[in-house]
């Protein structure tokens, strides 16, 4: 998850400087190839050097190279349907691959599912990637000429350089904002198995099958992203994170008493809204980057707004300790849903800077 949130900056930077096509072909070979290197190596060092590091650069990069580059092609009007259509995608990788995966483990061994998923990936995304490209110098988006007006984003939003956008207290807040929006999803995603597990303990059948709200959750991650982006671009940025982070923050809040009735629809319920809610902040972020920064420079930008996603991971942990030392994640829900209402709070202070030259 560092590896990744790390390696966003300079994949932004390759996006920018470079190409999204270049950035995206660097990333599917550097993930292929920490695929192959943690199956061959059969270690926990392999683990490491090859899934973590080699797979978490590759990754990195990889996710830099596609949104900023198709937000580039779109106004501002358009800029959260895109985001999520874009991002939509990797959230649904959730649907099969946990599938693909323990069907090639049980045929090949692990390190044949390692090299077959590493070499799927290599072929799939350096070709996709080919196909990926940035609009020109003083490219105009549609929208804009049709209304014979000028680029909405070019014409209200300055095009910030990184050194300037780092110096604006806007860029930490959403930084904050990030993590926060993450933590929450974060914290249900590594505990939803186990939780299906608990909720249905006197129900044989969902206890054995915990995969279907993992599977569950990956779907509505996915359309959370699509569906947080179209209407993000109706009501706005703000209300969107608001309602969001509001909503989920209540189920949050509900999950305890959820679990103790034992009631697996409830269950699926407020874990659905957590799952949308985490997936409707990664089409929100870039969006919301680009509303505040200009789309110019999204890649690098967003790339240290992204860092936020990488530090929201420290709920799963902080969650892992209270199960530990309570015997539940009750305590984690309930400062989990406290820190999505902070992020409201914080969402209703954050506005957008004003470039002074």
């Amino acid at each position: 998850v560092i590896i990744f949130a790390l390696l966003m900056i300079p994949g932004g930077r390759i996006q920018d400087k470079i190409s999204p096509k270049f950035g995206a072909t660097v990333g599917g070979l550097l993930l292929a190839a920490g695929c192959i290197v943690a199956g061959m190596m059969k270690s926990y060092t392999g683990l490491i050097i090859g899934f973590g590091i080699l797979g978490g650069a590759g990754m990195g990069i990889g996710y830099a190279a596609p949104t900023p580059a198709a937000l580039k092609w779109f106004g501002p009007e358009k800029r959260g349907l895109i985001a999520g259509l874009v991002v939509g995608g990797y959230g649904g990788a959730a649907l099969y691959i946990g599938w693909l995966g323990q069907k090639l483990i049980d045929a090949y061994g692990v390190t044949g599912s390692f090299v077959a998923l590493g070499s799927f990936f290599a072929v799939v995304v350096v070709i996709a990637g080919q196909m990926l490209k940035a609009p020109p110098e003083g490219y105009v988006p549609p929208s804009a000429i049709s209304t014979g007006s000028t680029n909405m984003a070019t014409e209200k939003t300055h095009n910030w350089e990184a050194g300037d956008m780092m110096r604006t207290w806007q860029f930490y807040a959403l930084v904050f904002m990030f993590i926060l929006t993450t933590q929450s999803g974060l914290l249900i995603i590594s505990s939803a198995k186990g939780l299906m597990m608990k909720t249905a303990k006197d129900m044989p059948f969902f206890a054995a099958n915990a995969w279907i709200l993992v599977s569950f959750g990956g779907l509505v991650n996915a359309s959370g992203r699509v569906g947080t982006g179209f209407y993000s671009d109706k009501i706005g940025r703000l209300n969107a994170y608001c309602l969001n982070c509001g909503v989920s923050a209540l189920c949050l809040f509900a999950l305890p008493f959820v679990i103790s009735t034992a009631n697996l629809f409830l269950l699926f319920l407020v874990v659905g809204v957590a799952y949308w809610q985490y997936g409707g902040g990664l089409s929100l972020m870039p969006s919301f980057t680009a509303d505040f920064f200009g789309a110019k420079n999204l890649g690098f930008n967003y790339g240290l707004v992204f860092i936020g996603w990488g530090l929201g991971f420290f709920m799963a942990r902080v969650g892992g300790v209270i199960q530990d030392v309570t015997g539940s994640l009750d305590l984690a829900f309930y400062i989990s849903g406290g820190l999505l209402v902070v992020g409201v709070i914080l969402a209703k202070m954050t506005t957008k800077p004003q470039y002074t030259s």
